[in-house]
C-alpha cells in the first residue's frame, strides 16, 4: 500500500502562484510515476503534470509555461509550482502514484482561484 499527502492547496488570486506539495509513504517502488491530476466542477477529471522516477515530465498543454512538476526522490516527495494562475485553474487537485500494476490517488486539495 502507498498512502499519498497533499498540501498547499488555498485561493489565490488570477496572476499568483500557488506551490502544492505531495508525500508518499508506505510500500514505494524505486522505478515509479507521481504527477498531479485535476477535477474542475461539473468536468472529468485531467492530467496536470506527471514525472518519472528518471526525472522526465509531461504536462498538460494548458498548463505549459506556467506550471513546473519536480520531485525529491530522497523524500518520495512531489511538487507542483502553479504561476500565473488563471481562473479556469480551479479545481481539486489530486496526487497520484503509479508503479508496475498498481496505482493510488492522494484525497484531493482544492484550488480556487479568483478574479
Amino acid at each position: 500500500q502507498v498512502q499519498l499527502v497533499e498540501s498547499g492547496g488555498g485561493l489565490v488570486q488570477a496572476g499568483g502562484s500557488l506551490r502544492l506539495s505531495c508525500a508518499a509513504s508506505g510500500s514505494i517502488f524505486n522505478r515509479n510515476v507521481m504527477g498531479w491530476y485535476r477535477q474542475a466542477p461539473g468536468k472529468q477529471r485531467e492530467l496536470v503534470a506527471i514525472i518519472t522516477s528518471g526525472g522526465s515530465t509531461n504536462y498538460n498543454d494548458s498548463v505549459k509555461g506556467r506550471f513546473t512538476i519536480s520531485r525529491d526522490n530522497a523524500k518520495n516527495t512531489v511538487y507542483l509550482q502553479m504561476n500565473s494562475l488563471k481562473l479556469e485553474d480551479t479545481a481539486v487537485y489530486y496526487c497520484h502514484y503509479n508503479q508496475i500494476g498498481m496505482e493510488y490517488w492522494g484525497k484531493g486539495t482544492l484550488v480556487t482561484v479568483s478574479s
